[in-house]
């Protein structure tokens, strides 16, 4: 069977049995032979308890090194595993282990502070995933093989655990693997069920798109129970070989550069925010001063100003790797114009949970600016447009790396996926003539402009973000007028030596400016302070439905 993405895992374990594997940064390290000693041992309370093959297991924790390992010990028992984001409110854990069915959920330690096991009452156990030790257990056999593990190991290998043991569950390309909840912006979050081919396709892709090889490094930044950093960030590189390092905390900007500079991985896989926040920190108050500006209008000085430039936002990231891809939100014109004038090595992808991520993507020697890239390998994507270079439409693909369907949703199911096997994203783009896909918003955001225009919020928001001391925004429309909801920088307000009560005017001044630069169907009418950051969903975009309505 050629397409089995177990046996990418099974031959890397093998493989690469005495090297490095999983960090805990400032902690512990794995290596993969101690990843398949601790999936042996995961394999062996499962089967003393009771689980059977597509039974569910849920995860729900920071990410960490025995985050991974119950991911891979799931997978290769035949289990179904369901990651759910740590984030995630109490309440919405308990509906998602009680909506998936899961037997076993294993938690980390600061999750499971607000979890209440009388609300998850179908679990047969819960586990802390630092040590694998017993919280809950409403099993017997899970009581006994958790105390006698040891003993039950030393049985099953009386001499010693060795890579000829281990022969892992056999997966077919659309036997279900992943129950992935996402994250639920506008109701209850839908369970995307993803099989084994959408694993190994969207792995395979990385094969043949990432230069990564056996013993590479890379810090893991994003959830791992979200799509895009599971797949780039772990399951890629562990069937490579490498060795990834958790952060295991809130990932800071002073923790990431800490990590980046002490790691130097040889990829950076990272949302537009993360990025977006080191250059503003760090590079552009260097360029904005009159003598830099003056500089960069000078063409010999320029290249040399450029070089520098790029040195030092190429060591932000530790200096060595050979790119950095961007996906999960949109990006800032203004950083993106930076990276792309210093000639950084970055790009754009493009994709969703229902694909496993991927849907688009392009090396970033051949990306353009302002794009998220080109279909995939294995993927169709079309836009739903009669004139896909001039008029948006929605942005529909097919191919291996589609889900199956939302877990005990047909009707949602339904909405999204056509007969034909045509995923609708709700994503609106243009194409250009060779494939380039450049995203113009969410369908379900984009407002009509007094005479029918199409207004994308995302577009003005954008511009709106370049603007003095504004932190985070978005554009609302209120009584057929376009509002903009601003949470301020305050702290470089007051470094600046203002006050609050100059932030109404400065906004003021910002709105007008803003409007210099718009057609006259999305003027900003008025601008709304907010003194605190907005509310955000695990991919770190703004949760748009709780402002609509945003009185003022």
């Amino acid at each position: 069977m050629e397409q089995s993405f177990i046996a990418y895992i099974e031959n890397s374990i093998k493989t690469n049995w005495d090297l490095d594997a999983l960090t805990d940064y400032k902690g512990a390290t794995l290596q993969y032979k101690d990843v398949a000693r601790k999936i042996e041992k995961l394999h062996i309370i499962f089967e003393a308890s009771g689980i059977r093959k597509g039974d569910k297991i849920a995860v729900c924790g920071r990410n960490s090194s025995h985050w991974g390992v119950t991911f891979l010990a799931t997978l290769t028992y035949g289990a179904v595993i369901v990651p759910i984001l740590h984030e995630f409110k109490a309440d919405n854990i308990h509906h998602i282990v009680n909506h998936s069915e899961a037997k076993l959920l294993f938690v980390g330690d600061q999750v499971w502070e607000n979890l209440n096991e009388s609300n998850m009452p179908l679990l047969e156990g819960i586990m802390l995933m630092t040590d694998f030790s017993i919280l809950v257990s409403r099993s017997e056999k899970l009581d006994y093989a958790r105390e006698h593990l040891n003993e039950m190991f030393g049985k099953k290998y009386p001499k010693n655990f060795r890579k000829e043991h281990i022969a892992y569950h056999q997966d077919q390309p659309e036997e279900l693997a992943v129950i992935n909840y996402t994250s639920g912006t506008t109701s209850y979050s839908k369970g995307v069920m993803l099989p084994y081919r959408s694993l190994w396709s969207n792995t395979t892709f990385a094969f043949e798109v990432l230069p990564l090889k056996r013993g590479d490094k890379v810090v893991s930044i994003l959830p791992m129970a979200h799509m895009y950093g599971l797949a780039f960030e772990f399951l890629y590189e562990f069937s490579v070989g490498c060795h990834i390092y958790y952060l295991t905390r809130m990932p800071s900007p002073k923790i990431i550069f800490q990590a980046f500079a002490e790691v130097r991985p040889n990829i950076v896989i990272s949302v537009p925010l993360i990025i977006e926040k080191i250059i503003k920190k760090n590079v552009l108050p260097k360029l904005e001063t009159p003598t830099m500006k003056l500089l960069l209008k000078v063409p010999f000085v320029n290249d040399k100003i450029k070089a520098t430039v790029r040195e030092q936002v190429v060591q932000a990231f530790g200096g060595n790797f050979t790119e950095v891809v961007i996906g999960g939100a949109a990006f800032n014109q203004e950083v993106e114009q930076l990276l792309k004038m210093i000639d950084f090595p970055y790009t754009v992808g493009y994709g969703m949970t229902e694909c496993g991520p991927i849907i688009c993507y392009e090396d970033w020697k051949r990306f353009k600016p302002g794009s998220c890239g080109k279909a995939a390998p294995r993927m169709e994507v079309k836009i739903d447009s009669p004139d896909p270079e001039h008029i948006p439409g929605e942005i529909i693909c097919r191919g291996p790396n589609v889900m199956l369907g939302y877990y005990k949703n047909p009707e949602a199911t339904a909405e999204v996926l056509d007969a034909d096997g045509w995923l609708h994203t709700g994503d609106l783009a243009l194409m250009d003539h060779e494939g380039n896909v450049t995203i113009k918003g969410r369908s379900k955001n984009m407002l009509l402009g007094p005479n029918g225009q199409n207004i994308y919020p995302e577009e003005i928001e954008d511009k709106l973000n370049n603007l003095p001391y504004v932190a985070e925004c978005i554009v609302v429309q209120q009584n057929d007028k376009l509002v903009g909801l601003v949470y301020p920088d305050f702290d470089d307000a007051f470094a600046h030596g203002l006050h609050p009560e100059d932030m109404e005017r400065i906004m003021e001044e910002n709105r007008q400016a803003l409007n210099l630069e718009l057609p006259a169907y999305c003027q900003v009418s008025k601008m709304k302070i907010y003194p605190e950051e907005f509310e955000k969903t695990p991919k770190k975009s703004i949760k748009r439905f709780l402002y609509q309505e945003a009185k003022g």
